[in-house]
């Protein structure tokens, strides 16, 4: 039996990955108390076809969930083969979804969301810390956190898990909350100044051209690049395993959009897996 618990914030989208999983053939339970898992895993072991297994555990399950340390625990005696995948967001993120499904936290007692969301933060942390994957969903679409589970299950390879998004934005609009790295590119000449680039943006072939001719944005790109392959095993020692790079310019149009560009494709090159999405075009 391979098992796999999902837990995680509240509104991070398990419910998605545990739809993720039994496409993979998983069989899944949502809100399993911890205390039965054991006795699931014994029972389909005599021959019922199960091979594999998914379960939602988190705080719904309210004192049951603090059964989980102790069920954890037994199965580790029993050499049982599991992996803990956490889901997390941004709390800005996590407001945002419960504004817009009106359901209130399970933790919020009649409080408001964000009590609950930080009382969560608190039980859930040293949960956290043993987890085998963590997924950061704040910018994440269902399609992307599929294929993010998908790889994180089945790929073997450690360079072909990690995943790297990049996102181009412009200072106008505020940095991006989820930034794990921010970079500024407005000490590139601005293509807004040339008039017959101004109406384009950095996807058309004449203002990227224009934009990384300079010396400085190599420069930047090699050095960007060397950092980010520097700093991505340590994410991994730490349990992380997508780091989210904001590349920005004053309207975001043209060059943190070209600079994007250009790092995604030399990321990909190097046998990366990446997302690249221009917030602001």
């Amino acid at each position: 039996m391979k098992a796999i618990i999902i837990t995680g914030l509240s509104g991070a989208g398990k419910t998605q990955a545990i739809d993720c999983l039994e496409d993979m053939g998983y069989y899944c339970i949502d809100n399993m108390p911890p205390a039965l898992i054991k006795s699931f895993i014994d029972l389909t072991a005599n021959g019922k076809g199960i091979d594999k297994a998914a379960f939602i555990i988190d705080v719904r399950g309210g004192r049951l969930f603090d059964d989980l340390k102790e069920s954890l625990d037994e199965l580790k005696k029993d050499d049982i083969d599991y992996k803990i995948l956490y889901l997390e967001a941004s709390d800005s993120t996590l407001l945002r979804r419960y504004n817009e499904t009106r359901r209130s936290h399970p933790l919020s007692e009649g409080g408001t969301v964000a009590a609950g969301l930080k009382k969560e933060r608190e039980m859930l942390g040293e949960l956290r810390k043993q987890a085998d994957y963590i997924i950061d969903t704040s910018n994440m679409k269902t399609a992307q956190l599929w294929e993010e589970i998908k790889h994180l299950i089945t790929s073997a390879e450690s360079r072909r898990t990690f995943m790297v998004n990049i996102m181009s934005f412009g200072y106008k609009r505020g940095t991006p909350m989820a930034a794990d790295m921010v970079f500024d590119m407005r000490f590139i000449p601005n293509p807004y100044y040339v008039k017959s680039l101004r109406p384009f943006t950095g996807n058309n072939a004449k203002v990227s051209k224009y934009v990384l001719r300079h010396q400085v944005t190599q420069d930047f790109l090699v050095k960007a690049v060397e950092m980010i392959d520097m700093l991505i095993p340590f994410y991994m020692q730490e349990g992380k395993f997508s780091l989210n790079i904001c590349i920005g310019c004053t309207g975001g149009h043209h060059r943190s959009v070209a600079v994007a560009n250009e790092l995604n494709k030399r990321l990909q090159e190097q046998g990366r897996r990446t997302t690249l999405e221009h917030r602001d075009l």
